[in-house]
């Protein structure tokens, strides 16, 4: 099974919510992804979603831009990611990791490429921002191949009749946008969200995980308590990026007390 699926099936009859933890590959530097990627872990992360680098991240809002052009100035590349999640697997073989990028670099890769490097590094699903379900078919074989799962997202201004078939094409778990914007904006309306689980989880059964203007206990409380789980990114890359002359230790040490609270609101979710 792969272990998305394994991890939110588990989480599921735990009633534990999923905390999906995104950072940058590279940023600030390229000695710290690693370490924090277990330090994300350690902190309560259930998935990570590792960002892939791109010139132009069009859906990202100006601090995940910034840590995409940090992680290019050391030439951290979607190679270098795959590398990076090998190294990880030796000592954390349970984590799922999601690669997430835009469409570019992929095809650049190739689809059979990605799929068998990925794959055989223990990467276990990819999230293409900028590909529509439509153009993922030939992606998706060659990931169903390897046994790493085709990540789909919806936003609030997706029509009924196209909930549905994301849905249908998507794998292992929603990706929902959970506002108008780009990463890193705020305004977060659970009406509108609660309205839209309603919508999507009557097209799936499967998990369906909200990011975008998710920050601190308060709103990963307010949006786990209607989703599957949540996905936090701004805050992290902001803490990363945000002193340059930070150690190593320092940045996760950062980003760890960012999550905690987090996931301990999460945790409490049960008996609101």
């Amino acid at each position: 099974m792969n272990r998305i699926t394994k991890r939110l099936t588990e989480n599921k009859a735990k009633g534990r919510k999923a905390l999906v933890s995104y950072i940058v590959h590279g940023d600030p530097q390229p000695g710290v992804t690693l370490p924090a990627m277990h330090a994300l872990v350690a902190a309560g992360t259930d998935i990570i979603e590792l960002g892939i680098p791109f010139s132009d991240p069009m859906a990202e809002g100006p601090v995940i831009q910034r840590g995409h052009e940090r992680a290019l100035e050391h030439h951290a590349s979607l190679t270098s990611a795959i590398s990076l999640v090998s190294e990880f697997r030796k000592t954390d073989e349970e984590t799922p990791i999601v690669l997430m990028g835009y469409a570019n670099p992929i095809e650049r890769m190739g689809y059979k490429v990605l799929a068998t490097t990925a794959g055989a590094a223990g990467v276990d699903g990819l999230l293409t921002v900028d590909l529509p379900p439509e153009e993922t078919v030939d992606l998706k074989r060659e990931l169903e191949a390897v046994g790493m799962e085709n990540i789909l997202l919806i936003a609030p201004t997706t029509a009924d009749k196209r909930v549905g078939s994301i849905a249908a094409a998507a794998g292992g778990f929603i990706y929902y946008v959970s506002l108008k914007g780009v990463t890193g904006a705020g305004h977060l309306d659970t009406d509108s969200v609660a309205e839209k689980m309603r919508q999507i989880r009557t097209h799936t059964e499967l998990p369906v995980l909200v990011g975008f203007g998710i920050k601190d206990r308060a709103t990963a409380i307010a949006i786990g308590a209607l989703a599957d789980g949540v996905v936090v990114g701004s805050v992290l890359v902001d803490a990363m990026g945000a002193d340059p002359d930070s150690s190593t230790d320092e940045i996760c040490n950062k980003i760890a007390a960012i999550l905690k609270p987090i996931r301990e609101g999460l945790d409490t979710i049960s008996s609101i």
